[in-house]
């Protein structure tokens, strides 16, 4: 009788030690609470039109943005877009993360991740469940998956709509997949994302933002309703021929950078771009405005 109580004893403590072992490894940072976002050229401002500088992109993506105009966001079915799951770190707003407990045992099972500009929280699922199928639904946030490496967390998501990479036209692609490092160091938060498109980038874009702690910061409710604000045809679709989009013209212009280095390319992600930097001709200066000669 003995024997079989200290078996029972024995197995008790072992499934004990499990559960707890299990929630240790399955939860090695919390990443709790609201936080506040460090300004970054993406975050603060719209970036500029044509600035595509040090992103790998490629000529079809190019197109697409040369022939972009921001009169885009005036289309009813466009004005409430929120921003992906890629860019939604990158937009202006607070960031909150909260854990989904098991009831019994308190490994988190996910966790949820919400921006502001998003609008909608993501589900990081830490269940070990497979993504799903590339012909299953997009969503603006796509599917994400969560496992610890050490003490970061990366988190994989597929299954995204088509979105962007900048506002200023440039587009990624429904193909993408998105892995991100979720990386706390006190109070502060570094997300690392990486995307990887097929259609519109020659290598993987890699980006960093950083945010830090704000106990008591509430994110406000993101409320957007579709007006009809501006005059336009039924049929109107604002886009630019290819050719025809000036504005183009005044990023490189305005900051003295040669016009081939704007556009963009693998090749300008590298520090040896600088060498062939020099050698590029200079932009046309900006058009004077009118009356600046005048006493």
């Amino acid at each position: 009788m003995r024997a079989i109580l200290r078996a029972l004893l024995f197995v008790s403590f072992a499934v004990l030690a499990l559960a707890f072992a299990t929630q240790t490894v399955g939860a090695q940072v919390d990443l709790s609470g609201t936080y506040s976002q460090t300004p970054s050229q993406d975050n603060t401002t719209d970036p500029f039109i044509g600035d595509y500088t040090g992103l790998p992109v490629n000529d079809a993506v190019r197109l697409r943005a040369d022939s972009w105009t921001a009169a885009k966001w005036d289309q009813e079915q466009h004005e409430c877009d929120p921003h992906p799951a890629d860019y939604a770190p990158r937009a202006p707003g607070g960031l909150r993360i909260w854990p989904e407990l098991d009831p019994l045992t308190y490994a988190v099972l996910a966790w949820h991740f919400e921006v502001f500009t998003n609008g909608t929280a993501r589900t990081i699922y830490m269940d070990d469940r497979p993504q799903p199928s590339a012909y299953s639904a997009q969503t603006w946030n796509g599917f994400s998956t969560g496992k610890w490496e050490g003490d970061k967390l990366k988190v994989t998501t597929t299954n995204m709509k088509e979105g962007w990479l900048r506002r200023n036209g440039l587009a990624r692609s429904n193909k993408a997949t998105l892995t991100e490092y979720f990386i706390r160091h006190g109070d502060f938060l570094t997300i690392v994302s990486i995307v990887k498109d097929p259609v519109y980038l020659t290598e993987p874009l890699v980006r960093t933002e950083r945010w830090f702690l704000n106990p008591g910061y509430t994110l406000a409710p993101f409320i957007c309703t579709p007006r009809d604000v501006v005059d336009k045809p039924p049929s109107w679709v604002p886009h630019h021929l290819p050719g025809t989009n000036d504005f183009l013209k005044e990023f490189p212009s305005n900051f003295g950078i040669p016009v081939e280095a704007t556009r963009g390319g693998a090749e300008t992600m590298y520090p040896e771009y600088i060498q062939k930097l020099a050698t590029l001709p200079a932009p046309p200066p900006p058009p004077a405005k009118s009356g600046a000669n005048k006493p």
